[in-house]
């Protein structure tokens, strides 16, 4: 029965880089973990991997390791705060490509076996549209878009959208504003993406908040330490918690489909047919 029970794939993207998503990524996957979720993180940021440079954290193992058939997935695990555990990315994971039915194999077994033990897997892309971040998108169950108040940002979150709605079929996309100065901006920030995307793409945006600019971020980054731990009153933090609140209840994916193994054989599919 555990091995039945689904897991909410997260990924967390944004098209644009500088956005402030692998802050939101981290942040609100140890906002969940306060939730008492059971939060895994994987750092899919394969060129610029930062997601354990934010938390000052230093690993010893990489998800390259799992790919190798060196060790398992629960022993790359990076603890972070809260109880969230981390899965370091690894410029190996491109290899995914290459992988033979024997080592696609192991990757599932690899992922199944930790599925009874997660609640939420948040995936953190990397920026842009590469091949590699429209595969880690389309394998999840829930994606969640970071723009910011750059006409860049908007551009390029439009973009993303596009490519996954008219090449791969995506319909639904969660928006979240960030580095926002007034709730009114962050609402102006989503209207303007929502209005090109209904113009143009058939797909439905719901947008799921904002996040305020605190300089408590910047510092928090400084002393690689989360928002969270650093400054957990700041007016970010706090909409952060609020964001984790709402996603905590967001429909769990159907079983089988929504088991973790099968984020990984999704994943693998879309890698194969590139």
């Amino acid at each position: 029965m555990s091995q039945m029970r689904p897991v909410q794939v997260i990924a967390v993207s944004g098209g644009k880089g500088g956005v402030g998503k692998s802050n939101i990524s981290v942040n609100l996957s140890i906002a969940l973990a306060e939730l008492r979720r059971r939060v895994v993180l994987l750092d899919a940021d394969l060129g610029l991997a930062n997601v354990d440079v934010l938390l000052g954290l230093k690993a010893k193992h990489t998800l390259s390791d799992v790919l190798n058939g060196e060790m398992g997935l629960r022993d790359v695990l990076v603890n972070g705060p809260s109880g969230l555990k981390i899965v370091p990315a690894a410029s190996g994971v491109q290899r995914m490509t290459m992988l033979g039915p024997r080592e696609h194999a192991g990757l599932i077994n690899a992922f199944s076996e930790l599925s009874d033990q997660v609640d939420i897997l948040v995936v953190d892309t990397a920026a842009g549209i590469s091949d590699t971040v429209v595969s880690f998108v389309r394998a999840a169950n829930e994606v969640l878009v970071v723009v910011c108040d750059e006409p860049s940002s908007i551009t390029d979150a439009y973009a993303l959208i596009k490519v996954l709605n008219r090449d791969h079929g995506l319909q639904r996309f969660r928006v979240v504003a960030n580095m926002t100065r007034t709730s009114r901006e962050g609402q102006m920030m989503f209207n303007k993406l929502n209005s090109v995307c209904e113009r143009f793409l058939d797909v439905t945006l719901q947008y799921v908040g904002h996040v305020p600019f605190d300089e408590n971020v910047r510092k928090a980054v400084q002393k690689q330490k989360s928002l969270l731990e650093f400054a957990p009153q700041s007016k970010a933090a706090q909409a952060i918690r609020t964001l984790a609140k709402e996603v905590d209840q967001w429909p769990l994916p159907s079983a089988p489909t929504g088991r973790l193994e099968f984020f990984v054989e999704r994943l693998l599919q879309v890698a194969n047919s590139r």
